[in-house]
């Protein structure tokens, strides 16, 4: 059902902050910038920061499937809690996320735009 690793989201109490460090430690501007979300591609990846202003504190990373309402359904038959339904974001991507049994949230995407031939092994970082 797991496709691989796609996206990583934190969440972060000051979003212009956040953003300028991590531009700074990327060594890139991100592709995305709204007031909701601000995203990052690494190395054919997304790190993405999120406001926290709702009181969640959980980071999550995204895993992706092909459809991202059965995966959330088949996780909760394997025990997992309900945490965000299958929410469309845009663009045809799909997300959503569970709490595992040892409660720490496991997000699932869909997204049709993913594109692994974009994935590169060198990525700049603090070190380069």
């Amino acid at each position: 059902m797991l496709l691989g690793l796609r996206t990583a989201t934190y969440p972060v109490r000051d979003l212009a902050a956040s953003k300028k460090w991590f531009a700074s430690v990327l060594h890139a501007e991100p592709y995305f910038d709204e007031p909701f979300y601000v995203g990052f591609r690494v190395a054919g990846y997304e790190l993405g920061l999120v406001p926290a202003g709702d009181g969640e504190s959980d980071q999550i990373t995204y895993w992706g499937v092909a459809d991202a309402d059965a995966a959330l359904q088949c996780l909760i038959d394997a025990g997992a809690e309900p945490h965000s339904p299958a929410t469309d974001v845009g663009d045809g991507i799909r997300l959503g996320a569970v709490r595992e049994p040892s409660g720490n949230l496991f997000g699932v995407i869909a997204n049709p735009r993913f594109d692994l031939s974009e994935v590169s092994v060198e990525s700049p970082g603090p070190g380069r």
